[in-house]
Order: C-alpha cells, then structure tokens, then sequence
C-alpha cells in the first residue's frame, strides 16, 4: 500500500508559491492585453505618430508584458534579506531619477508635465519605480527604526521630511497622483510598523491641509475640481475626460455593447488606453466586466494583506510590511483610478495597474508582485523547517 501512497501524496502536495495569486496576476494582464488593443486601435490608426499602425500600441503593451513578466521572474530570485539590503540604495537611485527628470534636454515633457527619461527603446518613468522603492525603504527604515518608531524626533521626522522632499520632486513634474499614492504607501506602512498614533493623527491633519493648499495654489488643479464637481457645466472644456467616460459607462449597462464595439474610444475619450482604459471596459463589458476587473484587485489585495500576516506570524518583520506595502499601493492605486473612472475623484494621470498602457507601470507592478510571490515562498520554506 505504502508503495502507491507516496506518489499519490507527491502529486496532491501542496505548491510552493500561490497559485491563486499568480494566475489572478496573468489573468489581468492577459485582460489589458485585450483591452489595451480594443481601446487604441482608432487613436493608432489615425496618428501619423504611430505611422498608422493599428497594432502599434498592442505591440508594444505586448513587449511591455513580457519585459514585466522577465523581470518580476528576476524579482523573485532576490531573497527579501538581499532586498532589505538594497532599500536604502534602491531609494536613492529613485531620487536621482526623479531629479534628472526635471533637467532640461534629459527630462521629457508631454502635454505639460515632464516625468519621463528617455532612453533607446522605450521611455522611463520614474515615478512609477518609485513607488516600489518607496515600499522597500518604508519598510527597511521601520524595521530598523522599530526601537525609536515612536519618537517624533528619532522615528518619525527623518521619514516625514524624506518624503515631503520626494513630493517636492514629485510636484514639480508635475504629478499629483504620484505623489497621493507614495504618501499612502509609506504613511501606511509607518501606521502597520507601531508609529504614534497622536502623531499619525496629526500629520493626516496635516496632509489634508497640505493637499489642499496645493490644489488652491494651483490654477490647474484649481480648474480640474471645477470640472470635476459639474462637468456638464463645460462639457467641451474642464469637463471633457470625465463627461466622455460617464458617457461610456452609461452606454454600457449592465452587459455593454460588445468587445470592440466602443463608440467613445473612437477619438472622443482621451487617454482611452492609458488612465481611462477602465471606461471603455465599462462600455463594452458593462456592469459585468467593470465587477469583474475590481473582483479580481480586490482578491490581489486580500492575498497580499494574508500573506503580510502570515509573514508576520513567522516574524518576519520587514517581508511582512514590504507585502503590506505592495497591497497598499495596488489598492489605492486602483480605488483613485476607478474613482476619477466614475466621477467620485477629479482627474489623476495614474493607470489602472496591470491593465493600462504603459512600460514603466507594467514593469514595476511585476516586479512588486514577483517580490509578493518571493515573500509567500519564503513563507512556505519556513514553514516546512527549511531555512530562507
């Protein structure tokens, strides 16, 4: 008997990495694949840019994948000791970034805002890097400052100053959304690592009042509230984006009109395959596929969190806040994204995650999320007896 157990029990033993997670991830980005080509077709074929190419941007999204999928392979390699070694260098490399972004002749500008470097092939955005490797720093620095977390002085200036210089950098591009999603990131990782909470209190306080005197300061920013509060009022001007993508989720109803039938994608919704990818899946899925796509975040973010808990009964401390961090910025990328989708947020220039257009999203989500799958196998390892 024992002779046919043993293979029995190797074949039902449990895997060494979350399936679910994984295919969840290629499932999405299987779906941008789709969606990504269904929403540029019209825009690639009527540019001179794209030498009217209709596959131009799927192509091109297509590479994107794949260079994300290689790299979230690589990702997975690092053990996340290594990892917590790198943080701090990894943090200053994204501030250099983000600092040659800004130099005239090196920084590339579109449509008012510089946040790109432009390299041979492609075009690097910095901000979406660092957003990994502030998750990194935030948990390296909380770890190491787990003694002091609850100073002002010693725990939680250094920080608070650190990144109100990222926003600096960040505000000057500029790039709110950015900016918005880092502060969540690392001010969620310093709540979950012990820091004060009269002091968290007070810098929410702070934030708030901050984002509102850049918003006030800003006649820009000014103009996308006003649009964003009616955007009928100017349908054609402050209110154009947003009044196009309520148009597009009220064409689709519950089912939509059909995969490739979108009307508003047909030159009337801008940034259709970028930051309102989301509308055009509204249009032609409906309801349903809009319930879908935030199903499966909503169980990328779940899998995270359980899996930063399960790190945290191993006492694996930094690999804990670090899956944290990765679901933080995974939700509250999507929430902000799907909010200025449906009208609830005034218009951000952040992507849906995994699914829009865009080399330096798509690599630095697998990338995360190759580090997500990294901390859930060091998990198991260690739960079998093995050492990581």
């Amino acid at each position: 008997m024992m002779l046919y157990s043993a293979p029995f029990q190797a074949q039902h033993a449990k895997p060494d990495y979350d399936q679910a997670l994984l295919w969840t991830v290629l499932l999405l980005l299987a779906f941008g694949l789709v969606m990504v080509y269904s929403a540029s077709i019209a825009m690639a074929g009527a540019s001179r840019y794209t030498n009217h190419q209709e596959t131009y941007y799927l192509t091109r999204h297509a590479f994107f994948v794949l260079f994300g999928l290689a790299l979230g392979f690589v990702a997975f390699q690092f053990p996340t000791r290594a990892l917590q070694k790198l943080a701090p260098w990894l943090f200053v490399l994204g501030i250099v970034l983000l600092a040659l972004v800004l130099v005239p002749g090196i920084g590339r500008e579109v449509n008012g805002s510089r946040r790109w470097l432009s390299l041979v092939f492609i075009n690097l955005q910095p901000s979406e890097l660092m957003k990994l490797f502030v998750v990194l720093y935030a948990a390296d620095y909380t770890v190491r400052k787990a003694s002091h977390i609850e100073s002002f002085t010693k725990g939680f200036l250094p920080m608070l100053l650190v990144m109100l210089f990222i926003g600096a950098l960040l505000l000057r591009e500029p790039d709110f959304g950015a900016f918005a999603v880092i502060i969540a990131i690392a001010m969620g990782i310093l709540f979950l690592g012990g820091v004060n909470g009269k002091q968290f209190g007070a810098l929410l306080v702070m934030l708030v009042i901050g984002f509102v005197i850049v918003i006030w300061s800003s006649p820009y920013r000014m103009q996308r509230i006003i649009g964003f509060m009616d955007p009928w009022a100017d349908p054609f001007g402050k209110g154009y984006q947003l009044s196009h993508a309520l148009i597009a989720f009220g064409r689709g109803e519950w089912f939509g009109v059909g995969l490739g039938a979108s009307v508003e994608k047909l030159l009337y919704l801008p940034e259709a395959h970028t930051d309102f990818l989301l509308a055009v899946v509204a249009e032609e899925l409906g309801f349903l596929g809009v319930t879908v796509v935030a199903t499966l975040f909503a169980f990328l973010v779940l899998r995270a969190f359980a899996i930063a808990r399960q790190a945290e009964r191993l006492e694996r401390p930094f690999a804990a806040l670090v899956a944290y961090g990765i679901g933080l910025w995974i939700g509250v990328q999507v929430v902000i994204n799907m909010g200025v989708n449906v009208g609830l947020l005034p218009t951000k220039g952040l992507t849906l995650p995994l699914l829009s257009f865009g080399g330096s999203g798509i690599a630095a989500n697998c990338a995360a999320l190759g580090i997500l799958l990294r901390i859930d196998w060091e998990s198991r390892q260690l739960l079998k007896g093995y050492s990581v």
